[in-house]
């Protein structure tokens, strides 16, 4: 052990041991962050900016800027402390997750710069490293370059990444262009939370063992594709809000009601048994106390569900009934999910 800084092998370190908070759980709470950006008028920046497309007002993705030419950028920035213990997983589930911002508004990466916060008087750096690496693989095997980043002496780790990426004009996809009459899908089940706590709580099946991190490292490329389909008319990333937060985003930004089928969202196993042991993330009551008075009275299953907060969680897609088909043919050539878990309708006042 050198002085001034606590030393150890990179593969017997803990990470989630060195942070209050982890992965998309961090997220400040949907009500604060509404105060904090609160009384910021969008149509003075629209005026003032017209190739803004899409900023913060929206609540989606990312924002997208149109270029003389008429090609859309997309810039989002996505991070957070360690949600698993491995350094090296946590590099590849924190890029995964920031990079997921740009296939949700239907575009293609194109370079990312990493955002790394690291206690460097406690943890040796060697372990940073190893996060790097992870985020510049899994930026890589997507095909493009983590070029480069910003770091600070930081008293807990932070890791992510800032993305840029592209899109055709017709193929941007965003949260007000939901109508009545879609169809809800979602492409990775939920429960990354409950999952992720009852491991840190030592309540994790072996058998579940690395479940939780083989989702969150799946990457939301099925994005792209499907923003060639002009009836798939929004797509966002399920993370930190939950299920019912993000789809709220989605009803709000498009003025809809929505209607949910619980049991035919697709889930992680074992969620009854984590729940009924108590594995229920911090997260998922402030997601609910944030929230909650926009959804119907819920049992305790149903809250811990649908407002447990994901980490790199699946793509939310709002798609024209007729289009359905042809959108679960290509999820199923994916060996993504297929259920039709809703349907989205005119907003009667009552979500």
């Amino acid at each position: 052990m050198s002085a001034g800084r606590l030393s150890m092998e990179p593969t017997t370190v803990k990470l989630t041991e060195y942070s209050h908070g982890a992965g998309c759980g961090c997220k400040i709470a949907p009500d604060v962050l509404s105060r904090i950006l609160a009384g910021e008028p969008s149509e003075k920046m629209r005026a003032a900016f017209p190739e803004l497309l899409v900023g913060h007002h929206s609540r989606d993705d990312a924002a997208a800027v149109e270029l003389p030419d008429g090609q859309v950028i997309l810039s989002t920035t996505d991070f957070f402390m360690p949600v698993v213990d491995d350094p090296y997983d946590f590099g590849r589930i924190a890029a995964t997750n920031a990079i997921s911002d740009i296939y949700a508004m239907g575009g293609k990466p194109l370079v990312a710069v990493a955002i790394l916060g690291w206690p460097v008087n406690v943890l040796d750096p060697a372990i940073a490293n190893l996060v790097i690496r992870g985020g510049r693989d899994a930026c890589s095997a997507l095909g493009f370059a983590l070029a480069g980043g910003h770091s600070i002496d930081a008293p807990e780790p932070i890791f992510g990444l800032a993305v840029t990426g592209i899109v055709p004009p017709l193929n941007l996809k965003l949260n007000s262009a939901a109508k009545a009459g879609d169809c809800l899908l979602l492409t990775k089940p939920v429960g990354i939370g409950i999952h992720t706590t009852a491991e840190k709580q030592r309540h994790l099946q072996a058998v579940h063992a690395g479940l939780a991190t083989e989702f969150m490292c799946q990457a939301n490329t099925i994005g792209t594709k499907l923003s060639e389909i002009s009836a798939v008319h929004a797509l966002t990333d399920v993370t930190g809000f939950g299920l019912a937060g993000h789809l709220l985003e989605v009803c709000d930004g498009a003025g809809l009601d929505a209607t949910l089928n619980v049991s035919r969202i697709p889930e992680l196993p074992a969620l009854d048994d984590y729940i009924a042991k108590g594995c229920v993330p911090g997260g998922t009551e402030r997601n609910h106390t944030a929230y909650g008075a926009a959804l119907p009275e819920l049992t305790h299953r149903e809250k811990a569900i649908l407002c447990d907060p994901q980490t790199s969680g699946g793509l939310l897609i709002a798609v024209a009934e007729t289009a359905v088909h042809e959108v679960q043919a290509m999820l199923h050539d994916d060996g993504l999910p297929q259920e039709v878990i809703g349907t989205l309708s005119t907003r009667s006042g009552a979500t």
